[in-house]
């Protein structure tokens, strides 16, 4: 006889608790996705230095026309709070210190991929897409190559195009703010 197994999905407001009580710690790298809490996997030298790269080039770009997260917590909706690599964030006087950003505030997520091209392929832009969040770049490390999601409609995105190094490419809340394919990779 097969055993049926229970799962008990935490919400966003829990998941907050959690954190604040001590039984997760900053130094747990997990997320919370569709109610589970997601052990993500350790980042290696040529992922950080991809953040890295990609952060001084998105600052240096968008200016004051977006905040610029890095590795921090966005709210899309009760059961899912991930920390994507970089997002875009409209800007607000408190920078989100009263709140964690929603899909409304997100302009662009960007997730950087050496290993994990797949889940953030498939899991991580079908969660994107479902929240509604407009734009979605995933830099494949690998392939040397930037995939972009856009266009939100019944869980999926309709547009996937994808860019090369020795292109630029421009968010499309932010259509004077081109950005070179290579900033984004290691």
């Amino acid at each position: 006889m097969p055993i049926e197994l229970l799962k008990r999905r935490f919400d966003a407001d829990e998941y907050q608790r959690m954190g604040r009580a001590g039984i997760l710690t900053e130094d747990d790298r997990v997320e919370l996705i569709d109610g589970e809490i997601i052990t993500m996997t350790p980042i290696g030298p040529r992922h950080n230095a991809a953040v890295d790269r990609a952060n001084r080039t998105l600052v240096g770009v968008v200016g004051n026309l977006a905040i610029v997260r890095v590795q921090g917590s966005v709210r899309l909706d009760v059961w899912s709070e991930p920390e994507p690599d970089l997002v875009l964030l409209r800007p607000v006087p408190d920078f989100y210190a009263s709140r964690l950003p929603g899909p409304g505030d997100i302009l662009l997520i960007i997730e950087i991929a050496e290993s994990t091209v797949d889940y953030d392929t498939e899991v991580k832009a079908s969660l994107y897409a479902a929240a509604d969040v407009r734009e979605y770049w995933l830099a494949n490390l690998t392939t040397g190559t930037v995939t972009r999601f856009s266009a939100p409609s019944g869980g999926a995105y309709q547009r996937r195009q994808q860019h090369r190094a020795g292109e630029s490419i421009a968010p499309d809340a932010l259509p004077g703010c081109s950005i070179l394919v290579d900033a984004l990779l290691a």
